[in-house]
Order: C-alpha cells, then structure tokens, then sequence
C-alpha cells in the first residue's frame, strides 16, 4: 500500500536510509569503490550529499525532470556545497509506489562540478496522469524520496489543483507557506520568480536569527555567490518539503539576476558587458539549483526559458520570459509601438500558440503587473510603474488585442512580482470602465518579503478606489492555489498571519470563480 502524503514527508525527513532498498545502495557502493562515501574511481565525499533535497519538474503526459544537487557542505563560502573539484556518478530510480518496490526506469547521470554537481535527468516513457516516487544514490548514500505526477492525457481528468508562488527573499521570513503546499495534493508548483534575492544578508540572517558567515553579506555578482545565495534557501526544510511533494515549474524575474533588469541594461548604469557578465553568472546558477530541461541550460548570457506546458486538455501553461528580451525601461515611451516586453518572436509564439490551443483554460504564466494601475501618489507618467506592463502599455494593448481578435479560450493571467494580492480585469481600455474585459489577472502575493504585512493599507484603497477593474486587494504574505474544472477557474488567496517567526497560520482570505466562456469573476 503506497504512503500517504503526510506519511512520505514524515519519513523523508529521516536522510533517505528509512526506505532504502539493497538494490539502489549495493549500485550506488559498486559505483563508488566498495561502499562509503566514494566519488568516481572510489574516492570520497566529507559528508551526506543529499542536503539540497531533490526534485521534479516540467511534467508532460510521458515523463518529468528528476532533480537533485551533491552538496555535503551547502554553505561554503566558495559555492561549491562542500564537493571536490571531479564528477561524481550519481543513480536514479523512479517507481509506481511510494516504497520503490515497483521501479519502472533507472539509470546513472553524472553529478559534473561544471553544473555544480547538479543533476537534471530527464525521464520519459511513463504514463499520463499518474503519481511516481523517486529518488538518487552517489557516494554510499541514498535521497529521500520524492514524490511527482506526470500531466495527464487529454479528457483523462475532471479537474487539475496548481499553486502559484513568487518573491521569496530568505532573509525577510520563513517559508511556512511551504510546508502547507507540501501537505496539499498539488499537481504543480509554478514559481513566479524572485527564487532568490541578490541583496547582501546580514550576520544573523534577518528574521531568522542564523549566524551566517561574512560571504553572504555580500551582493551577489559572481558565478560562486549566487551558488552560494541558491544553496542557502534551497537548504530551507519547507522548501525542500514542498519540491520534494509535487512537479516544480518556475522561471526567472528581476531579483533572480538583479532588481529591475530589462535585457542588457540595468538602473545603476552598468555598462552593457558587465551586464550580461553577472546575468550569465545568475542564470548558469539558476539553472543548476532548478528542476529544468537540458533546453533550458545556459549558453553565456542567453537561456531558453519561454515554453508550453500541456496539462491533458484541461489547461495550458505559456510560461512567459519577461526580462531577456524587453526593451529597457522608459516611462515616457510606454505608448511607443516599437518597444515591447517579450520581444517580436515570444510574443507572435504566444498569440499563434493560444490561437491553436484546444485546452478548456490558457493560462499565462506572467511574472510582472499586468493591470493598469494609477496608485495616486504623483501627477502624470510618474505614478505608474515601469518595470510593469505599464511601461510597456503598447506591447500590452498588443497582447489583449491579440487575445480578443483570436477569440482564445478561457485565458487566464497568473503574476506575481507585487508583494501584494489583487485581482484584477483586463481591459481593452483601461481609461473606460465600460470596455470589454478580455481576462481576468489574479497577482499572488510574495511567499516572504515585505514581511508579515497586514490586510488592508492606506495605499491599497487608494488603488481600489482609482482603478475600477481592480476589485481586491490585500497585503498579506502567501501563495495562490487554484482549481480548474470543465467549467470554472477557482483562485484562492491563501494568507498568513505572520512569517518573521515559525509556526504561522495559514488561513483562506478570498476566493474567485472565473466562469467557463467569461471573461470576469465573482467571489466564492
């Protein structure tokens, strides 16, 4: 009988030896020179190399991303997890039950300190729809386990459950909204951006009282740092609870490489080589540290990261890059046609893709604000934000021209970035009320930063009175979970009351339902 959920976190946090079987150990020692912690050619590792946890990721109907990174020291300075300079082999299985007595594919990668002993194996062949556990071996030791779903076949489900999650500076709280995903029976965890932030953390690690060492005060800029900078918050157990319970799908936004970058240009002024330096240094990093296809990995300074993903034909992901190809900010030139936040070729890919699609909700997996929004605090061009879609107001009336003309299906807007929650319509005119709404936008709030937050602020209702297409707001930490059947689109607004301290609450502050066939949505 296969562990419930609650059971596999509970065992999983035991270091992986609970449910080791001979098979995957007596290989993982064969492999590494007679047992113990041995590398390639029996040399050998200074401590458990699971730290990091492991992961899945990008599900289709046939396979998914296996993931984990050799780190026995996750926190050494040089962001090298503790390893030694040589690739080590690493095992993988993955089976049909939770205690890996029923292993339907297996194999060996190779953990090469080129990647920082990550490992992406990319496993295919399994059947839609379905749960798999997993797990790795290297150096006479075993994973934990994980848990992942591929996406199902067309017509196979009557309802799929997501959560969206951005903006989790480590630093500014604990990841208690984590551990609840972890406890719910997602079938993907879609991460909005902000994995990491670049900023320099203090002696005791902000909020949480940690005694760090002085390389983390430091801005990230190199190849090394933001090893270091993905380490620290991937060794945080909420997290690594939660990748460990469902497929993780996530892109890159600002903080990931550094605040308010568009393209090669930066706000500090930057020279456009130093730029695509330190982008190159955060990207490799980003990679290494998420669940992603080989497709996805680095060259330099550029990264494939603009993809679909099918869930059956219930729903279609269109995970959006909004920073590599935008044109640099400039408020004053939001109206100019020729400036854009995609770029030509992502953004004709994703009209022509939604045109084809046959899935019932076409949800756009969009990092920043797309809503228009007057915030009242200054005359004119000023109050609106340009590293938000409101900087690029012709690319946006582009888009949802685009969307009204190729009469797409259901669309869906899913952001993060704003450290706020709102829901909010999509028009056609944002200056008229009365205009269409093409979709709705549902922002989350950030999982940690900002701090704890409360439920109204003066500015929120400023922003609700100036805007009527925006109809709610909060400031709250949280995430979003979101339901999709035949005929609705349900977001909840999953709030807590604090998370400076362990232990918050989590509570249902909201709840909307987008009709089948309507562009607008009413409270649950």
């Amino acid at each position: 009988m296969s562990l419930t959920r609650r059971q596999l976190l509970a065992v999983g946090g035991a270091g992986g030896g609970v449910l080791a079987l001979g098979a995957l150990h007596a290989a993982a020692d064969a492999r590494s020179g007679r047992g113990g912690r041995g590398g390639r050619g029996g040399g050998r590792l200074p401590g458990y190399p699971f730290k990091l946890g492991v992961a899945s990721g990008e599900p289709t109907s046939s396979g998914v991303v296996l993931w984990t990174r050799l780190a026995p020291d996750p926190l050494a300075d040089d962001g090298r997890g503790g390893m030694p300079a040589k690739p080590v082999h690493v095992r993988w299985e993955i089976s049909e039950d939770s205690r890996m007595r029923k292993v339907v594919r297996r194999g060996t990668a190779t953990a090469s300190p080129d990647l920082a002993h990550s490992v992406h194996v990319e496993v295919d062949g399994l059947r839609a729809g379905r749960e798999y556990w997993y797990r790795f071996a290297a150096a006479g030791e075993i994973s934990d386990i994980g848990r992942t779903r591929t996406a199902p076949a067309p017509g196979a489900v009557a309802a799929l459950s997501l959560a969206f999650v951005s903006c989790q500076q480590w630093e500014s709280g604990f990841y208690t909204g984590y551990r609840h995903m972890a406890e719910q029976d997602f079938d993907a965890i879609v991460h909005l951006g902000d994995f990491i932030y670049e900023y320099g953390i203090n002696a005791t690690g902000g909020v949480r009282g940690v005694p760090l060492s002085a390389a983390h005060a430091l801005e990230t800029v190199s190849l090394d740092q933001y090893r270091l900078r993905h380490a620290l918050v991937g060794s945080d157990p909420d997290l690594i609870a939660a990748r460990q319970a469902a497929p993780f799908v996530a892109l890159i936004d600002d903080h990931d490489v550094q605040d308010n970058w568009a393209g090669d240009t930066e706000p500090t002024g930057a020279t456009p080589e130093n730029v695509l330096r330190r982008r190159a240094a955060a990207m490799r990093a980003f990679y290494e540290n998420l669940p992603m296809r080989r497709s996805s990995l680095p060259r330099a300074y550029d990264m494939s990261l603009y993809r679909r993903l099918r869930l059956g034909s219930m729903a279609t992901l269109y995970v959006l890059d909004q920073r590599q190809f935008r044109s640099s900010e400039d408020i004053a030139a939001r109206e100019d046609p020729t400036r854009t936040m995609l770029g030509a070729r992502q953004e004709r890919w994703l009209l022509d893709s939604l045109a084809s699609s046959q899935a019932t909700w076409n949800v756009l997996v969009n990092q920043v604000m797309m809503f228009q929004l007057d915030r009242l605090t200054d005359p004119g061009l000023q109050q609106l934000n340009p590293d938000t879609w409101d900087g690029y107001a012709a690319g946006r009336k582009r888009l949802l021209d685009g969307i009204a003309e190729r009469r797409v299906a259901n669309p869906v807007v899913m952001s993060g970035d704003a450290h706020v929650n709102c829901a909010a319509e999509l028009k056609a005119d944002f200056n008229d009320p009365d205009s269409p709404t093409i979709a709705p936008e549902f922002l989350g709030t950030s999982l940690t930063t900002g701090q704890n937050g409360s439920d109204m602020t003066p500015g929120g209702r400023e922003w609700l009175d100036a805007n009527p297409h925006l109809k709610f707001f909060n400031n709250q930490r949280g995430y979003l979970s979101c339901r999709a059947t035949r005929d609705e689109w349900t977001c909840d607004y999953q709030v807590l009351d604090q998370v400076t301290k362990p232990g918050g609450k989590v509570s249902r502050r909201a709840s909307f339902v987008v009709e089948s066939g309507k562009a607008d949505f009413h409270e649950a």
